[in-house]
C-alpha cells in the first residue's frame, strides 16, 4: 500500500464501476427486480463509505500493516459478493 489517498481512490473506483454494472444490468437484462436492484445499488454506496471511512480511522491497538492488509482483503471479499448478485440479476 502506498499512502491511504491511494487506497480511498481504489475503492472509489472499483465502487464506482460496480455501481455502473449494476444500474446497466437492471437496464439492459431480462427481467428486472426493482426491489433487489435498489437493494444492490444501496449496498454498494454502503460499502463505499464503510470502507473509505475505514481507511481513514484505522482501529487502535493493530498494526498499520495487519489493519490494512485485512481491509483489503475483507473488501476485495465484499466486492466479489456484490459482483456475484449484479451477475445474478
Amino acid at each position: 500500500m502506498a499512502n491511504k489517498r491511494t487506497l480511498k481512490k481504489v475503492i472509489n473506483q472499483i465502487c464506482e464501476e460496480l455501481f455502473t454494472e449494476a444500474v446497466a444490468a437492471s437496464l439492459y437484462g431480462n427481467e428486472t427486480n426493482k426491489d433487489n436492484t435498489q437493494a444492490l445499488l444501496v449496498a454498494v454506496v454502503k460499502t463505499q463509505r464503510n470502507f473509505v471511512s475505514r481507511v481513514s480511522h484505522p482501529e487502535p491497538g493493530i498494526a498499520p500493516r495487519a489493519y490494512y492488509k485485512d481491509l483489503r482483503e475483507k473488501f476485495a471479499a465484499q466486492a466479489s459478493e456484490i459482483v456475484d448478485q449484479i451477475n445474478n440479476l
